[in-house]
């Protein structure tokens, strides 16, 4: 299991932190992606880590931005989120994946979490 939490009400320019914490599986063995679903959107990559936190991979439109980080030791992964803008509205969700390299694409992933609503009010 995944669970997304942190996520509020903030106004642009300000920061965020999400946490995604993962349970039965062995969290070591399984690279961790962030994914975005905006308001009529489709659902969008934001960025990912492998298992060994070595590759890291960032969606065009939060690079800089967005930071992701993995505790192993806590089985937690993070989304800090810095500079916010009103585009970055949306329920955001967290996926676990066995690829080797972190994916980029939902259907590479096998565990999702139940998302957590960010919202970036200008």
């Amino acid at each position: 299991q995944l669970q997304a939490f942190g996520g509020g009400l903030v106004q642009a320019g300000g920061s965020l932190r999400l946490s995604c914490a993962a349970s039965g599986f062995t969290f070591d063995d399984y690279a961790i992606g962030w994914f975005r679903r905006a308001p009529g959107k489709e659902r969008e990559f934001v960025a990912a880590r492998g298992w060994s936190g070595g590759t890291t991979y960032y969606g065009d439109s939060v690079k800089g931005r967005l930071t992701i980080s993995r505790d192993n030791a806590k089985n937690t992964v993070y989304l800090q989120m810095n500079s916010l803008k009103p585009e970055d509205t949306a329920v955001y969700y967290c996926a676990a994946s066995q690829s080797i390299l972190p994916p980029r694409t939902e259907s590479e992933y096998h565990y999702w979490g139940q998302g957590t609503q960010v919202t970036v009010s200008s």
